[in-house]
Formats: structure tokens, C-alpha cells, sequence
């Protein structure tokens, strides 16, 4: 998974412990026989692998001297290895990182500073799309991390259940929201549902306990960051995280802004709307429950567009969010970037690399491979131009961007530890245990974290 994934135990564990520690530099890259310097990499998406085994033979063509070996692991396993690598001083030179991970790792001294380093002290973060490197910039001033792509989220439909429900793809745009009664958003999905004896959501004799096809399909409760699940609704109120962009002091979960969309999206449980936590759990999979007929809508990021675009007998739409109390949709913007190990042997080396992933020429190619937006805009217009030819218009995710229709993810020290608070109360209020108004006590202990 590309973003707002749940932090794994054993990292929060590791970081709230503070035992991710530098651990001696016998660590990643090696010497190759030719006396080439080899750079270990890591990324988590398989996906992706492809794009950057190009990446890695083009630099390797420019810079003999140079050999780039990568690895890839599952999202899970990622971190663990990572964190294990860390303590033992053997993990990679360069790895792909995630906002909620790298304050932590760059609070305990194991990132490299970029502007520090000759390949990467000269470079031009204006050049990447608005804000990203933004995200990287430490309360410190440093820059650890490399813009590589960036993320927005839209509504992916299946245009035959649209039809079937006498619709049209133009129905779904410019639709509205707001967390009283849910706008032309709730009537569209309340159409969209059905029930087991074929009774629409908005038709008298509805039954909402026995339901065949879910208006929305589900994302699970979304943690601290709700994401895909439900950040796009608060962010359309004008809620924000924190009380700054990029390291907020002070989380904002005592808005009533929050709490309301909160309330409205998990209140279509008991409609018969989205289903029930049960059904889904905590490993929810919005993409089978769309490609299955279960659900006919579907909120989700677009490093997903590649998965959407290959379920079987889907006649794939990609509408916008809808616009809500702001006067406009607002999505989470978000970006993954690679950083360098303070416990690489080589880090000019791994400069050097981390200069040309942030090239053109690389994210021209991973622009190409069609799964992910690039961070600079010859790689996004590269990525435009691939989707395109796969009959896809991908023109919602980047006008948000270009409109500022954006939100950040939340930037700050102890996400793990917060995320560990905040994931099992956000469930109890998915599942209906909790009401959303204990959040504001819940804000208070999260907040004191911080301190």
C-alpha cells in the first residue's frame, strides 16, 4: 500500500522505545569485485520494482562506478526489516520512506541530511510539484528525503452498476457533501445500494440488514490519518491534523468538524450504506469489494489506479470527490520520498542515486510504467500520458493539486505512539462502541504526547 498505512507494532515499539539507535557503520554498501561501490535500495511496492530496475540500469549505464542492488518487501515487512537493519547497522544505503515514519528516524540521528551532501546540496526542490519537499524539511532544517511521487484521492467506479442504476458518469460530478445530512453525495450512494430482494437504498421497503451492494465501499477506520477513509471529508469542512501544516504542535480531533464527518461516515453503517466493520476488519479491501459487485463506489488513492484499472469486468470511472461546506472537494496530498542511511559507508555514493531518483530521466520512467504520479512534473505528465493510453483520465488527481484543493498528512514527532492510541478508538467507532464526542478527551492524551 502506497500511503496512510498503519504504522506496524514493532516500529512504533521501537520508536516510542527509542532503541532505534545508530548502530556502527559496518552497514549497507559493499565493495563489488571491480572495486564498483554497490548500494543497497529498498522499496515496498512491488509494483514499482520494474520502473526503478529501469531507474537503477540507466544510472548504473551513467555512472559505472556505481552498482544499484534493490530489494522489495511487503508493506509489513518493510518496516520490521528496516527497524532490524537499523539496530544492527546492516540495512540499505537508500530506502523509500513515509511521512509517518521518518520523524522518528530522523529524531534518533539515522537520516542523512541531503543538503549536506555534494549530489544533492545544489538541488532545486521548487522544481517537484508545490509543497512536497516541504513534507521532508525537519524541525531542524535538514532535508531527508528525495521527492519521488505524490498522491491525491478520488471516487473509482464501475460504469456498468452506474447504468444499471440509470445513471450516468455525469451524475457523479459536482456532487456535494456536508456532515448534517450528507448532500447529493448520500442520495447518490443511497441510490447505489441494494438490497438483497433488489430494493434500492432511497426506495421505500429498503432492507438495510440484509444488503447485496454497498453505496460505498468500505476503508476500514482509517487510524490517525483516515486517508482514503474519511480525511477527504473532514478536510472539506476545513478541519486540518494539526494547528500547521508540517510539525503541528497540537493535534485538532476536538473539532466538532471532525467528529461530525466522522459521524456521518461510520452513521452509514446502520443505514445500510457501508458495511459494517465486521465484515470488513482491519485489513479492508475497498478494491475486491468494488471489483466483486459488493460495493458500487470507492474512495481510494491514486498509487491504486493501476490495481482499480485491472479488475476483471470493471468498466473502470474515476469521478471527484465531492465538494463539501469549503466549496470545494479537498484531498489528503501526500508524497513518498527515499532517503539515505546515516549508516551508509558510501553516503556521496548514495547521494548520487538519490540525486537521480529525483531526476527527470528517472521519473520520466516511472512516470511511463504507469502506476504512480512522479514528484516532478515531466514525470507526471509522463504518467498522464501512460494512463491515457490505457483509456484512463487521471485529470482529477493532479487538478486538485493545481487548484490547491489539498490537505497535508499530518507531520509530527510520536505518530507511532499516537497512531497506536488512535487506531483501536477510531475501530471502536467504526464498530459503534464509541461516540464520536470522546475524541475530545482523546485529543488531550494524544496531545500530551507531544509535550
Amino acid at each position: 500500500m502506497h500511503h496512510a498505512r498503519r504504522t506496524t507494532a514493532s516500529l512504533a515499539a521501537a520508536v516510542a522505545a527509542g532503541t532505534l539507535a545508530v548502530a556502527g557503520c559496518a552497514g549497507p554498501g559493499t565493495a563489488a569485485a571491480d572495486d564498483s561501490v554497490v548500494l543497497d535500495y529498498w522499496l515496498w511496492d512491488a509494483n514499482q520494482l520494474p520502473a526503478y530496475q529501469r531507474c537503477a540500469d540507466e544510472f548504473e549505464r551513467q555512472n559505472p562506478d556505481l552498482q544499484v542492488r534493490i530489494s522489495q518487501y511487503g508493506w509489513g515487512d518493510y518496516w520490521r526489516k528496516l527497524t532490524a537493519g537499523f539496530v544492527a547497522g546492516a540495512g540499505p544505503d537508500v530506502f523509500t520512506d513515509h511521512l509517518t515514519q521518518y520523524p522518528g528516524f530522523a529524531e534518533r540521528g539515522l537520516l542523512l541530511d541531503l543538503n549536506t551532501l555534494e549530489a544533492t546540496a545544489d538541488t532545486d526542490y521548487a522544481e517537484f510539484q508545490e509543497g512536497l519537499s516541504d513534507l521532508w524539511v525537519g524541525q531542524d532544517g535538514a532535508q531527508y528525503g528525495m521527492p519521488k511521487d505524490f498522491d491525491t484521492v478520488a471516487l473509482f467506479y464501475d460504469t456498468n452498476v452506474i447504468a444499471e442504476a440509470g445513471l450516468s458518469p455525469e451524475d457523479l460530478e459536482g456532487l456535494d457533501w456536508n456532515p448534517e445530512d450528507g448532500g447529493s453525495f448520500e442520495e447518490l450512494i443511497a441510490h447505489l445500494t441494494v438490497d438483497e430482494n433488489g430494493v434500492r437504498g432511497d426506495e421505500e421497503g429498503f432492507d438495510p440488514d440484509n444488503v447485496a451492494v454497498y453505496g460505498l465501499a468500505s476503508n476500514g477506520s482509517g487510524g490517525t490519518a483516515g486517508q482514503t477513509t474519511w480525511s477527504w471529508l473532514a478536510g472539506a469542512t476545513g478541519w486540518k491534523f494539526t494547528d500547521a501544516d508540517v510539525w503541528g504542535t497540537e493535534y485538532q480531533f476536538d473539532d466538532p468538524r471532525v467528529q461530525d464527518s466522522l459521524a456521518w461516515l461510520f452513521g452509514l453503517v446502520e443505514k445500510g450504506y457501508m458495511a459494517p466493520y465486521e465484515e470488513v476488519g482491519t485489513e479492508p479491501n475497498p478494491q475486491q469489494a468494488l471489483g466483486s459487485g459488493r460495493a458500487a463506489i470507492s474512495a481510494n488513492g491514486s498509487w491504486m489506479l493501476g490495481t482499480y484499472a485491472n479488475l476483471e469486468g470493471v468498466d473502470l470511472g474515476i469521478a471527484s470527490l465531492p465538494s463539501g461546506p469549503v466549496g470545494h472537494p479537498v484531498s489528503m496530498y501526500n508524497g513518498l520520498a527515499d532517503s539515505i542511511s546515516a549508516q551508509s559507508p558510501d553516503p556521496e555514493e548514495a547521494a548520487r542515486w538519490v540525486e537521480f531518483l529525483g531526476s527527470d530521466d528517472c521519473q520520466r520512467l516511472v512516470g511511463e510504467a504507469g502506476v504512480v504520479l512522479p514528484a516532478r512534473p515531466a514525470g507526471t505528465e509522463a504518467a498522464i500520458e501512460a494512463f491515457g493510453e490505457r483509456g484512463l483520465d487521471v485529470s482529477v488527481f493532479t487538478d486538485m493539486v493545481e487548484k490547491q484543493q489539498t490537505m497535508f498528512h499530518p507531520v509530527t514527532e510520536e505518530y507511532g505512539a499516537i497512531d497506536a492510541v488512535m487506531t483501536p478508538i477510531m475501530d471502536e467507532i467504526y464498530i459503534g462502541d464509541r461516540d464520536v464526542s470522546t475524541l475530545t478527551e482523546v485529543n488531550e492524551q494524544i496531545n500530551g504526547l507531544l509535550e
